[in-house]
């Protein structure tokens, strides 16, 4: 069964209601995993998203903040979700499809500015989270399973716009990439993008705060598809979806796309 997944911090689902159904009704991924949606899931603007097809969710949220949800074409039961870390927020939803594949939709925390746990409690609280997922994946390897989400780490050199002069931004540091590293490993999981796309500068991030986004091109690949071993091999046709970033009120993620025949 070939199915496309596409993952993207939306930054607010009530917000651009109208950029989710534009790429719902432009590109018609089999699903999509936002993130960052903002929203109680009683409030999501889903009779939208159902009229184009999209009749099954699974999401968790809360008001004003964090959220995830999977919205699909394809029938999908709720898998749970689990609180990482312990910060009480709605950051990790699984979804199951018929065929047995498990998604997992991740919200990792930004981890504030300061790249120190001791001088920034936020950034404790993203190598915690980073640190329970690894020995989540560990306890129970994972299978058949892909993971998904806005994972707030740009782990290689060809991930950032400038490697050196990030080293010590929060989102490349080394202690980040590590932890990130050691999630992939515990549960085998293999980065789907980079396995399409090996080589080259590759962004999924461009902040706000550039005021020509696309002229300075400082961009981060914040944003992932992963699968577990066993399913690598189905995954294909990756692509960043870099033009939504130009789109009206857009969110400073792009969505990311893959399809896997499985």
């Amino acid at each position: 069964m070939p199915f496309t997944l596409a993952t993207w911090n939306i930054n607010s689902v009530r917000l651009r209601e109208a950029q989710v159904t534009r790429l719902l009704g432009e590109e018609t991924p089999d699903i999509l995993c936002l993130q960052e949606i903002k929203s109680p899931v009683d409030k999501m603007p889903l009779e939208a998203f159902r009229a184009l097809g999209y009749t099954h969710v699974v999401a968790r949220g809360q008001k004003g903040y964090n959220g995830v949800a999977i919205l699909s074409k394809l029938p999908i039961e709720d898998a749970g979700d689990r609180d990482y870390a312990a910060l009480g927020h709605a950051r990790h939803v699984a979804a199951r499809l018929e065929n047995g594949v498990v998604i997992h939709n991740f919200y990792v925390p930004a981890g504030g500015d300061i790249p120190d746990r001791e001088q920034n409690i936020k950034f404790g609280q993203k190598l915690d989270f980073l640190t329970e997922m690894r020995d989540v994946f560990a306890e129970e390897k994972p299978q058949k399973s892909i993971l998904v989400g806005d994972l707030n780490i740009a782990p290689r050199e060809d991930d950032v716009w400038d490697h050196k002069k990030l080293l010590k931004i929060v989102s490349h540091t080394p202690v980040e990439v590590n932890h990130l590293t050691d999630v992939m490993e515990a549960g085998g999981w293999a980065d789907v993008t980079r396995q399409d796309i090996p080589s080259g500068k590759l962004y999924s991030w461009w902040s706000y705060r550039s005021p020509d986004w696309d002229a300075a091109d400082k961009g981060r690949r914040l944003d992932h598809i992963w699968a577990t071993g066993d399913i690598r091999a189905s995954a294909h046709s990756s692509r960043i979806l870099r033009a939504t970033r130009g789109w009206e009120q857009p969110s400073d993620h792009v969505p990311v796309f893959a399809t896997f025949d499985l």
